[in-house]
Parts: structure tokens; C-alpha cells; sequence
């Protein structure tokens, strides 16, 4: 992979650069099936499940308290991007909008164009997830998940869905659209979690 777009890590980032990753020059797109086009006006998040069901605009994630964040950005398919600068809402700060059941366990994210992937809510609740809409000062465009995405820092970024809309609280594992073929149901950068074990 290293060459014009990518470059092999140095050891002097072996504590930032899992293994197997090379680290990227621009900030790729990789995105299966086609990029929806969403109006911020009719945008709407739902959460359902093991919540009590509510729906946010636009408006009310804008109300919330805004952070700045600088995270490294791991991509399953071998490269990474380091110091990614994003604004956006804490997950832990969007929670107190909630009313969630204890007996929830898993979360199932959805995306505007029928993705989806899961978390376990101690992935999802850790203090550095964030969803963004603002990407090095700029709203978060279309083809990086704009107008919002969720972004998990310590697993690879299929976890972190681009144009999310909804939350799912689950009493089980349930698998989205990538686990169902073949990705870790995780998906640790750290321990190269890419594949199932059902797929060697």
C-alpha cells in the first residue's frame, strides 16, 4: 500500500499506528452503495428498542453542548489518518436525553440508505465517542457522512456510521451489515479484528 497516497508508519508512531496500517496523505472515501443527499431541515435522529422512543431534529443536537475533538481514524481496509479534527455532541453528553432500560447491551446504529452496524453499549458509551457534523472547520460533507456521523475512535471506522439516524438499544447482539458478512463483530484496531473467525 505505501506509494503516492499512503506511506508505511515510522517506529516512532508504533504507539499511535496499529499494526497492519499505513498511514494516509489525504483522507480517503470508501463508501458502499450510493451517498444519500440529506436536507438538515428534514433530518431527524430516532432512538427505539430498550429506550424510551424519541426522535431529535436538527435543531435539538444543535442545542446540545459542542465540543471540539482531535482523534486518530483507523480504517479496516489498512489505513489510518492521524489527528482528524472534528466538532460534534459527546455520546456521553447526548445519553442524558435518554431514558435507557439497564437491560440494555447492545446498540444497533442506523444510517440513512439501510446501513447499519453494532456496538456494545461499553464500546458506545466510552467518553471519547462523539457525532460529528463539522470536519476540519467545515460541515461534514456528504461523501464523509455528512450532515452527521457517529465516530468512534478506538474501533475500526465501519463502527463509526456515516449518516446516522437512529439508535437501536438491544438486549443481544445483534450484527448490522458488514458483521452479517464476514467483519468482526467488534472490530479492535489494536488486536486486528477485521474478519470473523467463521471466515479465517
Amino acid at each position: 500500500m505505501p506509494g503516492k497516497f499512503f506511506q508505511k508508519p515510522g517506529p516512532d508512531m508504533q504507539d499511535r499506528v496499529p499494526p497492519g496500517q499505513h498511514l494516509a496523505k489525504g483522507f480517503p472515501v470508501l463508501t458502499y452503495g450510493q451517498t444519500p443527499t440529506i436536507d438538515i431541515q428534514s433530518w431527524e435522529f430516532k432512538v427505539w428498542g430498550l429506550a424510551t422512543p424519541k426522535t431529535f431534529t436538527w435543531d435539538d443536537f444543535m442545542a446540545m453542548p459542542q465540543q471540539e475533538f482531535t482523534a486518530d481514524f483507523h480504517c479496516v481496509t489498512t489505513w489510518s489518518k492521524l489527528d482528524v479534527k472534528w466538532r460534534g455532541v459527546k455520546v456521553t453528553d447526548f445519553m442524558q436525553y435518554l431514558e435507557v432500560d439497564p437491560k440494555a447491551v447492545h446498540v444497533m446504529e442506523h444510517c440513512y440508505g439501510g446501513y447499519t452496524t453494532n456496538i456494545a453499549i461499553e464500546d458506545f458509551l466510552r467518553e471519547e465517542n462523539f457525532f460529528a457534523h463539522t470536519l476540519f472547520d467545515d460541515p461534514l460533507p456528504p461523501d464523509h457522512g455528512g450532515p452527521m456521523r457517529l465516530v468512534v475512535p478506538h474501533l475500526y471506522a465501519w463502527k463509526s456510521a456515516k449518516w446516522i439516524n437512529g439508535l437501536e438499544f438491544l438486549g443481544d447482539m445483534e450484527l448490522g451489515f458488514w458483521e452479517r458478512n464476514g467483519y468482526h463483530h467488534r472490530g479492535e484496531p489494536w488486536a486486528e479484528e477485521r474478519y470473523s473467525s467463521r471466515w479465517g
